[in-house]
């Protein structure tokens, strides 16, 4: 029987949206809890303030690691890998 086909092709990707959808939520919950109607708030301004709520908290790599472990998306093997935004700074480019 053929394999399904995985949702993302390496572990960064599904790592990398986790943390996305995780800052995201916690932007969304925090408009909430303001008292701010979310559907009417504009995607573009909810994705910019997950982008810094992200940077800000560089520990939800490690939870969306976590995650995408239980949920299936990566190999218990990948434990040790942890790609941060910071690494690509580090990277020499030739």
């Amino acid at each position: 029987m053929a394999r399904a086909k995985s949702l993302f092709h390496s572990a960064k990707h599904a790592i990398n949206f986790m943390a996305r959808l995780i800052a995201r939520n916690a932007v969304k919950q925090q408009l909430r809890d303001q008292g701010v109607r979310v559907s009417l708030v504009p995607t573009c301004e909810i994705e910019e303030k997950a982008r810094e709520y992200l940077a800000a908290n560089p520990r939800l790599y490690e939870e969306a690691l976590e995650r995408a472990k239980r949920m299936g998306w990566i190999d218990e093997q990948l434990s040790g890998v942890l790609v941060t935004p910071d690494w690509y700074g580090k990277r020499s480019v030739s």
